[in-house]
């Protein structure tokens, strides 16, 4: 089927900042007592708040101290963190390649909207190249499920599931497209294991955003998207 539309994750997949968000949750849940290893933390991220803390917390403690814990998470990371993410090398050539070549382009991605400007900013995402964006305030619940590819496919008007790639780094994002019917690139820029990836449902793995740029026309976007 011909390709007409590719939702793209931002954390993980077109900037480096993993490793940055699984510490300022560290961080956070250190603050109330929660010595939480960076290890298990950062093999949660790519879900959102609403799914992660219920992995750390029982659910009493998620009902007393969720709220709190997630928005000091956002202040941790937005004046610790946020100024060393760096983007992948490539992410805006791509953005701008999948443009060029026809395809209607969305960010899906479950960060705060205040932390999504300020990613765009560091890729270089100009906004007239977008057909649509989410935020976390788009979605009842984060990824693994499936409320921001539902959300960002909803904005495209005219664009079935069949007619969409979502780009992801984790397998929480494979997931969650898999769910709508989405079929999933992915890349390996985020640090989750290749076979992963494949476990979750992506139909082709790349390095970073760089190597998908490479290797384009024979990948699954080149081979079903539109002529240039």
């Amino acid at each position: 089927m011909l390709i007409k539309a590719v939702l793209f994750d931002v954390d993980g997949t077109l900037v480096d900042s993993v490793d940055l968000h699984a510490q300022a949750w560290v961080d956070a849940f250190k603050e109330i007592g929660h010595d939480i290893s960076f290890e298990d933390m950062r093999e949660q991220i790519g879900k959102g708040g609403d799914q992660l803390m219920p992995v750390f917390l029982s659910p009493e403690e998620l009902k007393e101290k969720g709220e709190a814990l997630e928005k000091r998470r956002g202040e941790i990371f937005r004046q610790g963190y946020l100024p060393r993410v760096r983007a992948f090398p490539g992410a805006a050539e791509l953005l701008r390649h999948v443009d060029k070549a026809g395809l209607r382009t969305a960010l899906a991605s479950s960060a705060k909207d205040e932390e999504l400007a300020a990613l765009k900013r560091i890729v270089g995402i100009e906004d007239d190249r977008l057909d649509a964006e989410t935020s976390s305030n788009d979605a009842e619940h984060s990824k693994p499920f499936p409320d921001i590819f539902e959300a960002a496919l909803a904005r495209l008007s005219g664009v079935s599931p069949g007619e969409t790639i979502a780009i992801g780094d984790t397998p929480y994002d494979a997931e969650a497209a898999g769910k709508v019917g989405i079929r999933t690139i992915g890349v390996l820029c985020g640090g989750f294991p290749e076979q992963a990836l494949r476990d979750a449902g992506c139909i082709a793995i790349y390095r970073d955003p760089a190597h998908l740029l490479e290797e384009y026309e024979t990948s699954p976007l080149g081979a079903g998207g539109m002529p240039d």
